[in-house]
């Protein structure tokens, strides 16, 4: 599992903080490789049910690609993207033992 945060407030030479002119200046990225686009898309569709709580103040997008789960987070406020972030991360280690346990392939 890979993950970079960072905050889209950029430092100036002189050591002032420039702020960005967008809400959205917090980010996260996570991308977890499941092997397979069937993992990776079970494991997205099982989070993708769970909307933000506070769509104003976090936006989160997913997408599955080369069997690879990636995962971007944007919020105005730490605070917020650390709750989201860490949320998400507890759902997604649910659905990922789920999938480890049963298998993609298990008929109910």
């Amino acid at each position: 599992m890979a993950a970079s945060c960072v905050s889209a407030a950029a430092v100036i030479p002189d050591g002032q903080t420039l702020l960005p002119t967008s809400p959205w200046q917090f980010s996260c990225d996570l991308e977890v490789n499941y092997g397979s686009d069937e993992n990776a898309s079970i494991v997205c569709a099982a989070i993708a049910v769970d909307a933000e709580l506070q769509p104003d103040k976090v936006r989160r997008v997913m997408t599955v690609s080369d069997g690879k789960l990636s995962v971007h987070f944007e919020a105005v406020e730490a605070r917020f993207l650390r709750a989201s972030y860490s949320s998400f991360v507890d759902n997604l280690t649910l659905a990922t033992k789920t999938i480890e346990e049963f298998g993609p392939g298990m008929q109910l």
